[in-house]
């Protein structure tokens, strides 16, 4: 359904159309109250608390706000302003009249919402409530869910349901089966029989099968979701005390083929379908200790880069579909970036700090599961050395330029701490890691390089790059790989990138996008959901569905 018009992924509080953020001390409220006439896209109304992509852009705007501008919010209430109503998931009619790549994107950039959640939860010590005060189904239940946990209003009526079987013909929630087994830990068949129900659960049965952490009657269910909001908080560690950094928008500039930012600059060449990236090294005095850091706030470089390169990966992957193949390079003074992972790692237990390095992983994370091939160009004037040689660990190959009558002027990657601690996939893995199968001898000599400037030579032998081709070679060899890989079926590369990048240990988060990838991509391209009479397109139409009974 993307007509042409841009995805802008910028918003701030005062114009949001559907949430609404209220503080009180260490528990911020943040509350559902859809505008039913604000979708993003024409054709279809937000009845209900159903949700588009416009409202995650919203959600995940309101999360950002929380980490950085309270950070003496340690719990976060999310809740909803409508009567018996807190979300009935994402939006049908928006999902019937989009388009496949739509539909997938939207799916990816919502589970990556609810994965911040948990994301943060676990690293930042925020906390996630969901006060469940009316009927939630669907990609609502998907959010509470993400939640730490869910306390459900006991009024007779509300339930919590995952009814996308019985109801679209499609996979529960993306994340939300896979949450209910994995996090909720929901026997396997009263799971089936819960997502084969279009009434879904309630009250003391939801409790009893774990489908919710609690329940509470009308008259008690503000005071115990006030209660448990506070005894949440009190397990967390983010200062009372601690001065907020205010997010300015990030400065962008679009152009016909562009994307111009301070920091990151992305060049798209649409004749050859592909989109060179260019992030830029830390430049001039930085502040190092904590009371500099605090007073550059929204402009410390870190902090500044990570929100510009996650703006350009949610831009790109939303209005640039055909753009498959993404070239990575850097630019800049490699000891400026490892000057900067030394104060990161000195402070890395200081709030601001914490969540700076917070999105720095989760945007090295949105690169991971971005359906594009990514190609690392090591050149001259390269400074990929600990967290920005995370950006050429994270692609599917990388190639470094040897230049063996100019060593001075060779371009060197280096190894730093960050590289091994600082930044997991959502395997829990490093990178590094990932691309050793975590096999001790060659992590081992890996770790013995830290802080060593390694030539084209060096990193190949360490296995550190794909490629190591020298100055006569550089340019076909860059250029013949490039153009093989544009040429491939996007299809097929992405279903093989997808498997290649997540190699490692199977949790939660790895499943979840698995599912999002595979299952969820087939059943949306099957007539039985999307064909004429298919249940996503004849839902709210008062006809039946039309299956074909061939099980494949």
């Amino acid at each position: 359904m993307n007509n042409g018009t841009r995805v802008d992924y910028q918003t701030d509080p005062g114009r949001y159309k559907h949430w609404a953020l209220k503080f009180e001390g260490p528990v911020a409220t943040l509350t559902a109250d859809f505008d039913e006439g604000a979708g993003l896209r024409p054709g279809y109304k937000l009845k209900l608390n159903s949700y588009d992509l416009g409202v995650d852009i919203e959600l995940n705007d309101a999360i950002n706000r929380i980490r950085f501008e309270h950070p003496e919010v340690r719990t976060v209430v999310v809740t909803s302003a409508k009567e018996k109503v807190f979300c009935s998931g994402a939006n049908i009619f928006m999902l019937g009249v989009s388009s496949h790549s739509w539909k997938v994107n939207f799916c990816k950039f919502t589970n990556e919402t609810r994965n911040g959640l948990e994301d943060s939860s676990k690293y930042s010590g925020l906390k996630f409530l969901a006060a469940v005060n009316g009927a939630c189904a669907g990609g609502g239940y998907e959010l509470a869910l993400a939640c730490d946990e869910i306390i459900l209003v006991d009024d007779r009526s509300s339930a919590v349901s995952l009814p996308e079987v019985p109801l679209l013909g499609v996979l529960p929630g993306t994340g939300g089966l896979t949450r209910v087994t994995d996090k909720k830990h929901v026997r396997h068949d009263l799971a089936d029989l819960f997502c084969t129900s279009v009434e879904g659960v309630r009250g003391q049965k939801a409790k009893d099968w774990r489908l919710v952490d609690d329940i509470a009657k009308p008259e008690a269910f503000a005071q115990k979701v006030r209660e448990r909001a506070l005894e949440l908080a009190a397990k967390s560690d983010r200062p009372a005390d601690g001065k907020g950094v205010m997010l300015p928008p990030v400065a962008c500039v679009i152009e016909a083929d562009a994307l111009r930012y301070p920091n990151v600059v992305v060049d798209i060449d649409r004749v050859k379908r592909t989109a060179t990236w260019t992030v830029k090294g830390p430049t001039g005095a930085q502040p190092a200790d904590l009371a500099g850091i605090e007073a550059a706030g929204a402009v410390w470089y870190p902090l500044q880069m990570a929100r510009e390169l996650e703006d350009a990966i949610l831009q790109m992957r939303t209005n640039e579909l055909d753009i498959g193949t993404w070239l990575i390079k850097t630019q800049g003074d490699p000891a400026a970036v490892l000057a900067m992972d030394a104060t990161l790692l000195a402070h890395q237990n200081h709030w601001l700090v914490r969540e700076t390095i917070g999105l720095l992983r989760r945007t090295f994370s949105r690169l991971d599961v971005s359906s594009r091939s990514l190609f690392a160009l090591i050149e001259p004037g390269s400074c990929f050395a600990g967290t920005f040689l995370e950006l050429a660990l994270a692609c599917d190959r990388s190639y470094h330029l040897a230049l063996p009558d100019d060593e001075s002027g060779a371009p060197k990657i280096t190894v730093g701490e960050t590289n091994f601690s600082l930044y997991p996939m959502v395997t829990e893995q490093s990178r590094l890691g990932r691309r050793f199968y975590n096999e001790q001898p060659a992590l081992d000599a890996v770790r013995a390089s830290i802080g060593l400037s390694l030539n084209a030579d060096a990193a190949f032998a360490l296995g550190l790059v794909t490629s190591n081709p020298d100055d006569i070679d550089w340019t076909d060899e860059v250029r013949i790989a490039v153009e093989e890989r544009v040429a491939m079926s996007p299809d097929a590369l992405t279903g093989m990138e997808a498997n290649l990048r997540f190699n490692g240990p199977e949790n939660m988060f790895t499943r979840v996008f698995g599912r999002l990838t595979a299952w969820q991509n087939w059943i949306f391209q099957r007539p039985n959901a999307v064909g004429e009479k298919g249940a996503l397109k004849v839902y709210g139409k008062g006809d039946k569905a039309q299956f074909d009974w061939n099980r494949v």
